[in-house]
């Protein structure tokens, strides 16, 4: 079984949030998951953390559409923080916007952790290939 010491979900629905802990904790070993509802929370959170020496995610799972911080927002203020290693970052999202994927592929060209997107509702999360690929990079 995978494990994973820590997972932010930073998404506002909460079905979709009990959806992934519920995978989660079918699919995987992981020491905390913690939940966001804004980008903001999450990203005082890793702050707050790196001033603290705590622990930063090992994977985030993340919803574009959100109120105060969106994920792009978040992805921008992420990408001005220095890691000693690549988070995966799982882009979950309800749009089928063409604009949010062109987006998406935007943001893996400038940011230096691996990015996936998923369209939701999210049934099964392969663990294995999001860190297989996050390993190739």
């Amino acid at each position: 079984m995978i494990n994973i010491n820590t997972i932010y979900i930073v998404d506002d629905d909460a079905i979709t949030t009990f959806g992934i802990k519920k995978l989660i904790h079918k699919s995987i070993r992981c020491e905390t998951v913690m939940e966001f509802e804004n980008g903001e929370q999450a990203m005082r959170r890793i702050k707050e953390n790196l001033s603290k020496g705590g622990p930063i995610p090992d994977l985030i799972f993340l919803d574009i559409n959100m109120p105060i911080m969106d994920g792009w927002q978040f992805l921008d203020e992420f990408q001005k923080i220095t890691f000693d290693k690549k988070i995966v970052i799982n882009i979950i999202t309800s749009s089928i916007d063409q604009a949010d994927v062109d987006t998406w592929e935007s943001y893996k060209k400038k940011i230096p952790h691996y990015l996936n997107y998923s369209i939701k509702p999210i049934f099964s999360i392969d663990f294995k290939e999001l860190l297989a690929a996050n390993m190739a990079n």
